[in-house]
């Protein structure tokens, strides 16, 4: 009985520490748009500039980064949810997907990305979580993670299908392709030994 009472307290402890994670992360990204509208846009600058050495912090920086209000929010909600689901595993290895992700999609889309752009924005480390998320019960055989990635799936998976697709010039389906295919990897990376029947 104890040690069950510990395990309930033990996961409710990692959904806390998860939620206020990702509200501050989301929080933080509403805080640096409004520093941005603040300077004139000057934050954009820093965001992905392909193929230009004398830009790498765009590697980096590009998933704080967003060009208007309305761009920040289409990222808050997904970001929210799949962070939260993503960091129930455990901060500090939600963190290591994070940056895998982020550092995938960064350096893919200053290698590929059209000249003359400018990338910024979280959907491709957005994009990554999904594939993470969906694919990580699977990899490692938990049923529980397997669930909850069969559930995110059917909820979006039509949404970040059309979303890696060449279909409007204005989005950059490159940084949501790059990003899925770093969350699978990661997943498969991250994988952790299959414990006791439905633990998450």
């Amino acid at each position: 009985m104890a040690d069950a009472q510990l395990q309930e307290w033990s996961r409710t402890d990692r959904a806390k520490a998860a939620a206020k994670l990702m509200v501050g992360w989301v929080a933080l990204l509403w805080l640096i748009e409004l520093v941005d509208l603040a300077t004139g846009h000057a934050l954009d600058a820093y965001g992905i500039s392909p193929r230009d050495p004398d830009r790498l912090t765009g590697i980096v920086a590009h998933p704080f980064l967003h060009f208007g209000f309305a761009h920040v929010a289409s990222n808050s909600v997904p970001l929210l949810v799949l962070g939260f689901i993503a960091a129930l595993g455990g901060i500090r290895r939600f963190l290591a997907v994070s940056a895998l992700i982020t550092l995938a999609v960064g350096v893919g889309c200053w290698l590929v990305a059209p000249p003359n752009t400018l990338g910024a924005g979280a959907s491709g480390l957005v994009f990554g979580l999904f594939g993470y998320v969906v694919v990580r019960g699977f990899v490692e055989r938990k049923p529980l993670n397997a669930v909850v990635g069969l559930a995110v799936a059917a909820v979006w998976g039509a949404t970040f299908l059309l979303g890696v697709l060449p279909t409007d010039s204005g989005v950059g389906w490159y940084a949501h392709l790059i990003g899925l295919v770093a969350g699978v990897a990661t997943a498969v990376l991250h994988r952790r030994p299959a414990g006791p029947a439905g633990h998450a």
